[in-house]
């Protein structure tokens, strides 16, 4: 993460709370699948709020999973 996003206190609690929604929807997210989160510069850390983060992430990657699955059974593979 570069530093265009707060101080060091502050990225390092946005990758703690990024990396907590992959720890608990690990059983979710597919294997062999490398994310990369790039945080806004506005965010700020201390107002971040686990829920918030699990709802956006959650959003963006589910969806993209299920559109994949969606995509996969009309193609035929």
């Amino acid at each position: 993460m570069s530093k265009k996003v707060g101080n060091a206190v502050q990225r390092n609690r946005i990758k703690r709370v990024v990396r907590e929604f992959f720890r608990l929807h690990q059983d979710r997210v597919p294997s062999g699948i490398d994310y990369v989160v790039i945080p806004k510069r506005n965010v700020q850390a201390f107002d971040l709020a686990y829920e918030q983060v699990a709802k956006d992430l959650g959003t963006l990657i589910f969806s993209q999973i299920s559109g994949r699955v969606a995509s996969s059974e009309t193609n035929g593979l």
